[in-house]
């Protein structure tokens, strides 16, 4: 018995199968929130202040500029039920804490705070990536969710060394290097994009577990989840499709009539 053809654009159901078919669910209805353009940018200006501020303005500051990236991030990634409420008075309990934790000006404290940052950051990866794969198309709007989740990924890397440097024994880099916010994103950055500079490595088994650990996620959520959204992405999109090289521009008597736009009297 005949079949009828696949239709185009079927290979984007593979993500869908991966996020629960993207119907309603635990990640809430497909087309409500998913706009992940203004969480992007306030992450890049977050890492840019973090980078040129004071250490220890940075600090505390990043705790309240994460809280706002997790509340952004769960309102484009909506849940339901009383999670978002529970979410919300989570983060600002915690992020209450964590601050106060933070101006002791103690190591166990800012060690404390830098944990609370890691978590927040953790919740909000998760928040993005399960959105991300439970839409039911890939749009632009998924690309911009995978690179936001990619840079959260950085910054808690980055939050959890801190958070070593503060509640060990021993300093986090070898040959006594500056250990701070800065330092911190820097290394956490060449660490998960493989560059490896080698001007600032982890001293302890401890950190550079965690080091390898980062690498081996960025590798995998680049060439898995990155890669995947753009490739079907360009494959759903009209105008990404170039057009087959063998019909451009032919006559008509060799493409067929009507394929050039003109008419057939």
């Amino acid at each position: 018995m005949p079949t009828s053809p696949p239709q185009a654009g079927h290979d984007t159901g593979i993500l869908v199968r991966l996020a629960g078919r993207g119907g309603r669910g635990r990640t809430g209805p497909p087309y409500r929130g998913g706009r992940y353009g203004l969480l992007l940018l306030v992450l890049v200006g977050t890492y840019l202040f973090s980078a040129f501020s004071g250490a220890h303005l940075a600090t505390e500051l990043q705790i309240g500029l994460f809280a706002v990236i997790l509340l952004l991030a769960l309102r484009s990634s909506p849940q339901p039920g009383w999670w978002p409420l529970v979410i919300q008075i989570v983060t600002v309990a915690g992020s209450a804490a964590a601050l106060g934790a933070a101006l002791t000006g103690t190591a166990g404290g800012i060690g404390a705070a830098d944990l609370w940052k890691a978590v927040m950051l953790l919740m909000t990866a998760v928040l993005v990536v399960r959105r991300v794969l439970a839409r039911p198309s890939v749009t632009i709007q998924s690309i911009y969710g995978a690179l936001s989740a990619y840079l959260i990924v950085g910054l808690m890397f980055a939050a959890g060394y801190a958070a070593a440097q503060h509640l060990g024994e021993t300093t986090f880099f070898a040959g006594h290097q500056p250990a701070n916010t800065q330092t911190f994103q820097y290394f956490s950055f060449t660490t998960l994009t493989t560059l490896g500079y080698g001007d600032f490595t982890a001293a302890q088994d401890g950190g550079r577990a965690i080091a390898v650990l980062e690498a081996l996620t960025g590798q995998v959520f680049l060439a898995t989840l990155v890669a995947r959204l753009v490739a079907v992405y360009r494959a759903t999109d009209p105008k990404a499709r170039p057009e087959p090289p063998g019909r451009r521009g032919l006559p008509e008597d060799v493409d067929g009539p009507g394929d050039d736009g003109h008419t057939v009297s």
